[in-house]
């Protein structure tokens, strides 16, 4: 959750991805969704939409492998804390995301 207006945490949102990543995105707008997608299976969709307390942010981490799509949750089993780690950072980013510039 972030006190503020989803339109200002969504475009906030996608400009920190903007800059952050060299990946290939998919912005839509009147949804609040951004994607970001890259190496052979990692895709990160974003969605803001309104609540009554400013505004909700989902993070979902999917699974875009074309080949091996087998091998991901196999390979992921070897990123000991990996989940925490997203956790963490996911945590970072709202509180960034609501504090004034």
């Amino acid at each position: 959750m972030v006190a503020r207006p989803p339109a200002e945490v969504f475009e906030r949102l996608w400009q920190k991805l903007r800059s952050g990543y060299q990946m290939k995105m998919e912005v839509d707008r009147e949804r609040g969704f951004v994607a970001v997608q890259g190496g052979w299976w990692y895709r990160g969709e974003y969605r803001v939409t309104a609540d009554p307390a400013g505004a909700r942010v989902e993070h979902r981490v999917v699974n875009a492998a074309s080949r091996a799509r087998w091998g991901v949750p196999l390979a992921n089993r070897f990123f000991i804390g990996f989940r925490g780690a997203v956790a963490a950072g996911f945590a970072g980013l709202l509180d960034e995301l609501g504090t004034p510039e």
